[in-house]
């Protein structure tokens, strides 16, 4: 039965109405409205039809699409929940065949010293998140890690070495100079714009009802609760657009995955709970009180002082690959092949929650009939087609330097190059009644 106060736990989930700067333009719904359990609901039954007209693609020949899991942590500092077994054994679950750990920046300890090369099927790539990058050298740079940033970025790129801008919105303005690449989407960045969705959990665990309801939101629709948040990236890629237009630029994905969002509830006293995270020791979590919600006291009944009465595992390793994905289109499973597709742009970003995008494929050919696919660069010349092609029906937008230069609808888009430009496409899914995007390709350019 769902009480007047129940239904207030509701209404403050749903918070105030979308609209504010730099949100999908499809977008219809807060995050905290997502997490109402109609719209979970909803938002799997879309899922599912998608998932469900997928058709299987063949790969280019000579590639296969390595789904990778890029900027994630284990075991690497006091905020870090998770632990390398679990992330393998996440990896293994979710058919993630490549992970580049981002481990902070923590000497003496050499980063480079982590997990390396295959284990149980997954490639480990060791590297480090430090002075606003993501750092995966092919050797040991601790004596240039204190170094000007121009030596640092020199050290970091030599040989098969990789560097990439991280959390852009901190350094919207920062050079791209002698970099491989920058984020295209962090997770990190939508959970820091939207800090009523820990509120409104905060307030539903306050409610015998909603507490009911919240559990088995969780557990019945992870992905797309975990997903809420989810937004278009507009800051990051209005930059990438930019950049691309001087120099090649790779794009990834960041999963920024700690698995610290364990959201604990344990009992005080009879009028008296404390919520916070399993990093965070009983005198700092957030005290709430029956006088602040008055549903706490049923909840606790039953329960001993000191004891668990409810446990949200949010941001498990396995549901974070599934948030954000960057697939590698690699010749074969080395660190070797993987470090120079990626460094060739040969990859693309996904949310793979609403369908698996395997397969997704851009191209160009010209008068010589010669191949280029995502990442490659060549002169432009006229009559030039620009080709995309998905595993499923969605919207599908072409940008040339940033600039929508087509629309189509359903699998496939072929469009004439108008000139040269750095030409990358997007797709979008529509979920829920909402457009919500999907697939980020990296850019042909024809210069």
């Amino acid at each position: 039965m769902v009480t007047a106060l129940t239904a207030g736990m509701w209404a403050l989930c749903a918070g105030a109405r979308a609209g504010e700067p730099g949100e999908s333009p499809g977008r219809m719904y807060t995050s905290t409205e997502r997490l109402l359990p109609a719209r979970l609901a909803a938002a799997r039954a879309d899922v599912e039809r998608h998932q469900a007209s997928r058709v299987a693609m063949e790969a280019l020949p000579g590639l296969i699409d390595f789904r990778t899991a890029i900027h994630l942590h284990a075991e690497d500092s006091d905020h870090t929940g998770g632990t390398l077994p679990e992330l393998l054994a996440d990896a293994k679950r979710g058919n993630v065949k490549i992970v580049m750990l981002s481990d902070h920046y923590r000497p003496p300890r050499d980063f480079m010293e982590g997990w390396r090369g295959l284990r149980d099927g997954v490639l480990f790539i060791p590297g480090v998140e430090a002075k606003g990058f993501l750092l995966y050298p092919d050797a040991s740079i601790m004596d240039v890690m204190e170094a000007p940033t121009d030596e640092l970025i020199a050290r970091a790129t030599a040989g098969s070495g990789l560097i990439f801008l991280s959390h852009v919105e901190e350094r919207v303005e920062h050079p791209t100079d002698g970099l491989t690449g920058m984020e295209i989407y962090n997770r990190h960045a939508d959970a820091k714009d939207d800090g009523e969705v820990f509120l409104a959990i905060a307030a539903m665990l306050g409610d015998p009802g909603t507490l009911a309801a919240l559990k088995e939101s969780v557990e019945r629709y992870h992905d797309e609760f975990l997903a809420c948040q989810l937004d278009y990236p507009s800051l990051y890629l209005g930059k990438w657009d930019r950049e691309m237009q001087e120099r090649r630029l790779v794009g990834v994905g960041a999963i920024d995955c700690h698995h610290n969002q364990v959201v604990v509830m344990k009992k005080v006293d009879d009028r008296t709970v404390r919520i916070g995270t399993i990093l965070d020791a009983d005198e700092d979590m957030q005290a709430l009180t029956a006088d602040m919600l008055p549903g706490i006291a049923e909840v606790v009944k039953g329960y001993e002082p000191g004891a668990e009465i409810a446990r949200l595992d949010l941001d498990t390793y396995y549901h974070s690959f599934r948030t954000m994905s960057t697939h590698i289109l690699a010749p074969e499973l080395t660190e070797p092949a993987v470090r120079a597709t990626l460094r060739a742009g040969h990859a693309y970003v996904s949310h793979d929650w609403m369908c698996d995008p395997t397969g997704f494929r851009f191209t160009a050919r010209g008068a010589d009939d010669v191949l280029c696919v995502m990442g490659d660069e060549r002169p432009y010349e006229a009559g030039m087609r620009l080709v995309a092609e998905f595993p499923a029906a969605c919207t599908i937008r072409l940008l040339k330097n940033g600039e929508e230069a087509g629309e189509s609808e359903g699998r496939k888009l072929e469009h004439a190059a108008d000139g040269p430009g750095a030409y990358r496409v997007e797709a979008w899914l529509r979920v829920d009644g909402e457009d919500r995007p999907w697939i980020y390709s990296n850019p042909i350019y024809l210069r």
